[in-house]
């Protein structure tokens, strides 16, 4: 018989935090029944595409399968905790086919992993580039302009195709792109045999899902009053108490550093949402003008009154595209006109491109000051007027790259032929990165065909 309240917590707020949360969270708390791991920001695919294109193995967050490895002692000693991750990101096969190596040789084979795919939908805008749901969300431009440019575009599938995963039994859950609340809304749905049609309470658990799809944000981190805040060097990551009426209870491990109070957690309900009146997920278009807040005791906050409707007719879509390159690089300078003479090493770089006919689109001059390059001095003299040391930061971009080559090969020559006082140049030459664009849109529902495949049954 299910349990009348599961609790479901998140330990991975981007490709890039804390690897041992995950094996911290379910230590800190073992009772938990789910634990939600989101890899994937808005160009993060464009960096899993660059890879793929290097390696065809590749594409997937491979952070996520040394969390896997991580968690295979709590399986071991039976921990029933469910796992549901969006790391597969552009390659989401391969990217379960080596956590079930992992689960293989560590004597876990009984554990079953489902993965999400079918969200690319690129070869669908190639096909009907003229289609106006394709334009970009914020600027109208058609995505012809950038369409030989195009490197990724995804759609964020809802909760559907996650709770048929959870429903054939899987233990873990990898998918690609796919909305970051839905992640929560998943096994809230497969648990509890919700309908997808019952809107209040699927608004209900996309709020859960929203509040928790940050990590340790609703929890203090980026809070306002973060100075104030005990323990901000072990801040704990979040996780929900959720019943079979979606009401909603945030919490976190007791022990761990930062808090949960109504403060932080009305600062997380307003992240990234858009109209609070109308935050639209694949599941379900959610008003947070009637949510209560009330703080139920030390670190335990009762979220409620999500109001849902009906979710739009159609995805968002998440495409990048090759938008050129861009480099930069850093110099210290000490020494009274430090800021003046920053600024004119900035005038000899442009100056040297111009001559070479070698302008950058973009090129910008900083002086970044304050920063103790001489222990034990002031940064500012005895009059406290006069600035005594700064950094310079020079930054080019360019559609040609090697117009930034060229740029990058400029600063070393500021050591010798540059102002006194110069010095810093300890990185090298600066390193030449391709920068992606980010181009939001739309896609009809019905084109979008998830597909969900039990890896551990394919054969």
């Amino acid at each position: 018989m299910n349990k009348k309240m599961i609790k479901i917590g998140n330990a991975q707020a981007f490709w890039g935090d804390r690897q041992e949360a995950a094996a911290e969270l379910l230590q800190q708390q073992p009772d938990l029944d789910y634990l939600t791991l989101d890899y994937l920001s808005e160009v993060s695919l464009s960096i899993m595409a660059v890879q793929q294109e290097k390696d065809p193995e590749a594409g997937y967050a491979k952070d996520f399968i040394e969390v896997l490895r991580s968690l295979i002692p709590f399986w071991k000693k039976g921990s029933k905790v469910k796992v549901i991750a969006n790391a597969g990101g552009i390659n989401p096969k391969k990217c379960a086919e080596a956590c079930l190596k992992i689960l293989e040789d560590n004597g876990c084979s009984h554990l079953k992993i489902g993965v999400v795919y079918g969200d690319d939908v690129k070869a669908l805008i190639k096909q009907n580039a003229s289609n106006p749901l394709f334009h970009h969300l914020e600027t109208n431009q058609p995505i012809s302009e950038i369409l030989k440019k195009l490197t990724t575009a995804n759609a964020y599938l809802g909760a559907q195709p996650l709770i048929e995963a959870l429903n054939l039994g899987a233990d873990i859950v990898i998918t690609g792109r796919v909305a970051d609340p839905s992640l929560t809304v998943a096994p809230c749905v497969a648990h509890f045999g919700w309908q997808l049609d019952d809107y209040q309470k699927i608004a209900q658990a996309t709020v859960a899902g929203h509040l928790i799809e940050c990590g340790t944000q609703v929890t203090g981190g980026i809070f306002t009053d973060w100075l104030q805040l005990d323990g901000i060097d072990s801040i704990g990551f979040p996780f929900v108490e959720i019943d079979d009426e979606a009401n909603i209870i945030v919490t976190k491990a007791p022990h761990t550093g930062g808090a949960v109070n109504n403060d932080i957690v009305k600062e997380q309900l307003l992240y990234e949402i858009g109209d609070p009146s109308a935050y639209m997920s694949p599941d379900v278009i959610v008003s947070f003008l009637s949510l209560e807040l009330r703080q139920m005791g030390k670190d335990r906050v009762a979220v409620n009154g999500a109001m849902g409707k009906a979710p739009p007719p159609t995805y968002k879509v998440s495409a990048t595209y090759q938008d050129g390159y861009r480099a930069e690089g850093l110099l210290a300078l000490f020494g009274r006109n430090c800021e003046e003479k920053a600024h004119r090493c900035g005038d000899v770089i442009a100056a040297n491109m111009k001559k070479a006919g070698m302008i950058p689109e973009k090129y910008r001059v900083e002086c970044l000051g304050k920063i103790g390059i001489v222990p034990g001095i002031k940064p500012f003299d005895d009059t406290n007027t006069t600035q005594l040391e700064c950094i310079l930061r020079m930054v080019a971009a360019d559609p040609k790259k090697e117009v930034v080559e060229y740029f990058s090969k400029q600063i070393a020559q500021l050591v010798t032929c540059g102002p006194q006082g110069i010095t810093g140049y300890t990185t090298g030459r600066p390193h030449i990165r391709p920068v992606y664009g980010y181009w939001p849109c739309l896609v009809e529902r019905n084109q979008v065909k998830p597909i969900v495949e039990m890896i551990n049954e394919r054969n």
